[in-house]
């Protein structure tokens, strides 16, 4: 597919980190991007500089992610990325309310955003999604037990829709990176910037822009390559725990 006939792609979490960079990226590489996200001033400046259109969105919430598809007819990519952790609580300590966040926005709000663009990307002809996972969506550290559970859950979904849609013009991928220098940490430490920068102390981290460069490059292989996972980590990252710093 030559880049004047990428079409649309839409992208959830659109306004910082991860989904800001691939909004940019998608857009420098052909495509026409819809981006979604609840910080509406942010995610209108990022809009601007990708040439794209801004919606509102609120992933866990359902009304909020149909009205949101009625502004993505004609999509061919959806970028699940909208995410995030809260706390870091051992399993029982564990806030009720901070495991509905993380499995409302990881788990339902992935469901309902493939579940309410499935079919443009099938009438597209040749669709893709890419869901943007993590390492913990297949390994646990202490600590992390409502995060990973909503990310193994993440990719279990993922791979059964690998099965579900063989045969059909859909491609699916799942991108796990290791620690990134996002607002993430600061979400998770209730923007408490001081201990959220100490994960990234010592060594340095992947950027969004690394992870954009993924979802771009696995969107743009041949019709016929279904680029199935990427995994990638900082190289001083060995596991979600074990990391090299100086």
């Amino acid at each position: 597919m030559s880049s004047a006939d990428r079409g649309i792609a839409v992208i959830t979490g659109a306004s910082s980190g991860i989904g800001a960079a691939t909004a940019l990226r998608l857009a420098d590489e052909g495509f026409e991007v819809v981006l979604g996200a609840r910080r509406v001033d942010k995610l209108t400046a990022i809009a601007e500089r990708a040439g794209g259109r801004a919606r509102e969105l609120d992933v866990t919430d359902d009304a909020s992610v149909k009205s949101f598809a009625k502004a993505c007819t004609g999509a061919r990519v959806l970028v699940n990325n909208a995410g995030l952790a809260s706390g870091l609580e051992d399993v029982q300590e564990l806030s009720e309310k901070r495991v509905r966040l993380m499995w409302e926005t990881n788990v339902m709000g992935l469901l309902r955003m493939t579940q309410a663009l499935l079919g443009e990307l099938e009438s597209s002809g040749n669709g893709h999604i890419v869901n943007i996972g993590s390492i913990a969506a297949f390994e646990v550290y202490p600590g992390g037990g409502g995060y990973t559970a909503s990310k193994h859950a993440g990719r279990a979904l993922t791979r059964t829709l690998r099965q579900e849609l063989v045969g059909r013009p859909l491609r699916i991928t799942e991108i796990n990176p290791g620690h990134v220098s996002t607002e993430f940490a600061l979400v998770r430490f209730d923007q408490d910037s001081e201990r959220s920068e100490q994960i990234y102390e010592g060594f340095t981290p992947l950027s969004a822009e690394d992870i954009a460069d993924c979802v771009a490059w696995a969107l743009t292989r041949p019709d016929n390559v279904n680029v199935d996972e990427i995994v990638l980590r900082a190289r001083a990252q060995a596991t979600a725990t074990l990391i090299a710093r100086n």
